[in-house]
């Protein structure tokens, strides 16, 4: 009897499930090159247990940020990797042939904030007019800035940007050669509990924080079976990290060097969670991307919509969808 080659990547995707994939039949399933920004994604799969028995190959590439990973993404180097929001608007701005297979949700504190030193006399993001922004250009600190601004009826034209890594970032905001900082967890842990930092507005109702698995199309059409494990794995990982926050924090302090205390308090106070792609999900993304065209960080109008694949929801049963 012939199957067609979708009824056999079922088959094989519900022998992978159930861990009836032989030696021989795991033989034939090619590698999936993971991109891996700062070890992040691997130490999770890692400390919950998920790297193991996996019936293919992982090979793990890593990156310092996450321009870099998109740049990688979009030349065909690795099939999967994690954006965010910004990050990704800019891998499809590049032309980029990718779909969302995946997202997670972050939901926390501050998870991302707006910051300012413990002193500074800026109360309000009004009060930024005039004043230095340090963030990572087209970061999701980026974008957080340009909505904080627009809230209060500024414009990027009011402040001054300057663009530098995390670690610069925390050196100039405490030496007080900028005003404020755009940034995201463990950073906004970091400089709130040891430089007592003020949290000027935080971007819990001003983005989405959301994580996105963007998969190369031609992983797609020839690593199904291996994306859908890996996805599963992820989100297992996850909901293991929720409900394991000391393990995970270990894992994560052991790769930042950063405190231990630190993502305690990070994991602690942060839920992650799947969330469905539907419409919802692809205007907020919409929206990001028309905020940088309108800002001339993108040269072209960009439709985010080929950018999602809605065939993998059927692989995942979200505990509840996440707001936007």
């Amino acid at each position: 009897m012939l199957f067609s080659t979708p009824f056999k990547r079922l088959l094989l995707g519900a022998a992978l499930a159930l861990g009836l994939v032989t030696t021989a039949h795991a033989a034939d399933l090619q590698p999936l090159r993971v991109a891996n920004q700062k070890s992040t994604i691997k130490a999770l799969l890692e400390a919950s247990g998920e790297t193991k028995n996996v019936p293919y190959e992982i090979k793990w590439a890593e990156f310092p940020s996450a321009s870099p990973l998109g740049e990688a993404l979009n030349a065909g180097a690795v099939d999967i990797g994690a954006l965010g929001d910004a990050p990704y608007v800019f891998a499809l701005g590049a032309g980029a042939s990718l779909k969302v297979v995946s997202i997670i949700h972050a939901e926390g504190r501050n998870t991302t904030a707006l910051l300012v030193p413990k002193d500074s006399p800026i109360k309000t993001v009004a009060d930024l007019k005039g004043k230095k922004i340090v963030t990572g250009r087209g970061s999701i600190g980026h974008y957080l800035a340009i909505k904080a601004l627009a809230s209060a009826g500024l414009t990027t034209q009011d402040v001054q940007f300057i663009f530098l890594l995390p670690s610069e970032s925390r050196l100039v905001l405490d030496n007080g050669t900028v005003d404020a900082w755009a940034t995201w967890d463990p950073y906004t842990t970091v400089v709130t509990s040891q430089s007592q930092a003020r949290v000027l507005i935080s971007g819990n109702q001003l983005l989405s924080n959301h994580l996105y698995f963007a998969a190369t199309r031609q992983a797609i059409a020839e690593k199904r079976t291996q994306l859908d494990d890996f996805v599963a794995r992820v989100d297992r990982a996850y909901a293991w990290a929720n409900t394991h926050p000391d393990e995970y924090a270990a894992a994560q302090a052991r790769i930042t060097g950063l405190p231990l205390a630190v993502h305690v308090e990070v994991a602690k106070d942060t839920h992650l969670s799947p969330v469905l792609i539907d419409d919802a999900v692809i205007r907020g993304l919409q929206a990001t991307a028309d905020t940088y065209q309108k800002e001339g960080l993108l040269p072209n109008h960009i439709d985010v919509s080929q950018g999602f694949d809605k065939r993998f929801n059927a692989e995942r049963v979200p505990h509840s969808q996440a707001s936007r």
